[in-house]
């Protein structure tokens, strides 16, 4: 078994920074994207952002790009540039679905923060009452890290995806362990960085309390509540991605050869970022979570309370919460349009933006090709958050 030549990052600046070039798949130099359209003949502002992506001439470079935008109504539009399969120049399939990284950390927040609501987990107690003699090592010790402290990203916990990982089927534990090799990066509290190890917990802890799987408890909880259609949780050892579905690539540097990753055993992402949905279920998930329809009210408030600031890993104004980012939009003018929340996510082969407002607007968009670097990231946030402000 050999040994993924690039870490696997969830989340890393912004999400999930680059991956490896796996398995053997189709390497192809670049793609060119077709031309857009609107009805009136002319593309709007997303279809237009979405077209500088796209291509080997493209901002970012990606083969291609899907974007859907729900207005504080609900009504839907969806957009797409490049092509969905750079073998075939198969078009990329309006909504399809992506692997959508550490959005997966916002679903597994929501769970973990209704079963506070039920009483059945506190967010102040160590991890230790609910997963004793799992969490401890070097400067690590189960009875300080509390629930909170995992979901906000400020427990010390090493991350996992920093050290080298195998391309194989990885059990949630083994995960843990391999973070528990390594020292503390600071007292639990005393400040904030991303580790995609708190996530995985926060997965076993949702597990232990419950005695059903974290795929049951997401479908369950959230996904069947608020009636998302296209979203699901893989089972384990499934590589694939079911439904109509773009193709994800890889690339070793800038304009180097493109790599076909799509399908991969996503495993090693778990709680912490192993889901499929759609731009439209994101919209959809984050619409509904603002407005109250999967969290009570004093549990809302958690997520959304108490920020810290996360402008290295998430961009200019980014703050973090319990699984939720919040990031400012350039239109302020308040009544819910300062900010909007969400968490976006990155997984190799895939990248997605974007969150809502609390007045109800939605925007995601994903890109098939994860983003290596800071100003590739703020070119697609931008399309997010002109969409997020158009009137």
């Amino acid at each position: 078994m050999r040994h993924l030549s690039r870490r696997p990052r969830i989340g890393r600046r912004g999400t999930v920074s680059a991956v490896a070039a796996l398995a053997a798949g189709l390497i192809v130099a670049g793609v060119t994207a077709p031309p857009a359209a609107s009805a009136a003949g002319r593309p709007d502002g997303v279809q237009r952002g979405l077209d500088t992506l796209v291509g080997p001439d493209g901002s970012v470079g990606a083969p291609g790009a899907l974007a859907s935008v729900a207005d504080r109504h609900g009504h839907t539009r969806t957009y797409t540039a490049g092509v969905g399969d750079i073998a075939t120049g198969a078009e990329v399939p309006r909504d399809g679905r992506v692997r959508v990284g550490s959005n997966t950390k916002a679903f597994t927040a929501v769970v973990v923060l209704q079963l506070v609501g039920e009483g059945r987990i506190r967010l102040d107690e160590p991890i230790e009452t609910y997963l004793p003699g799992v969490v401890h090592g070097d400067g690590i010790d189960g009875n300080v890290i509390t629930v909170r402290h995992l979901l906000q990203q400020t427990s010390g916990l090493p991350n996992y995806t920093e050290y080298n990982l195998q391309l194989r089927y990885y059990e949630p534990r083994e995960l843990v362990d391999i973070a528990l090799r390594h020292p503390a990066d600071f007292a639990p509290g005393e400040s904030w960085k991303y580790s995609n190890t708190n996530y995985v917990l926060a997965g076993m802890l949702v597990e232990k309390v419950t005695r059903h799987p974290i795929a049951q408890e997401l479908d369950r909880r959230v996904i069947k509540r608020i009636g998302l259609r296209d979203t699901y949780f893989p089972a384990p050892h499934d590589s694939t991605i079911r439904g109509p579905h773009p193709r994800g690539y890889d690339r070793e540097s800038p304009g180097a050869p493109l790599t076909d990753i799509t399908e991969m055993d996503p495993s090693w992402a778990w709680s912490a970022g192993q889901m499929v949905s759609t731009d439209s279920d994101l919209n959809r998930f984050y619409a509904k979570l603002l407005k109250g329809d999967l969290l009570k009210p004093a549990q809302l408030a958690e997520m959304r309370g108490n920020t810290r600031p996360a402008d290295e890993t998430f961009g200019p104004g980014a703050r973090y919460g319990l699984g939720l980012v919040s990031k400012p939009l350039s239109c302020g003018g308040g009544g819910g349009n300062d900010l909007y929340w969400g968490h976006g996510g990155s997984f190799p082969g895939f990248e997605t933006r974007g969150g809502a407002t609390d007045t109800g607007r939605a925007v995601n968009v994903a890109v098939t090709v994860q983003l290596g670097d800071a100003a590739a990231r703020q070119r697609v946030d931008d399309i997010v958050t002109a969409a997020l402000c158009r009137r």
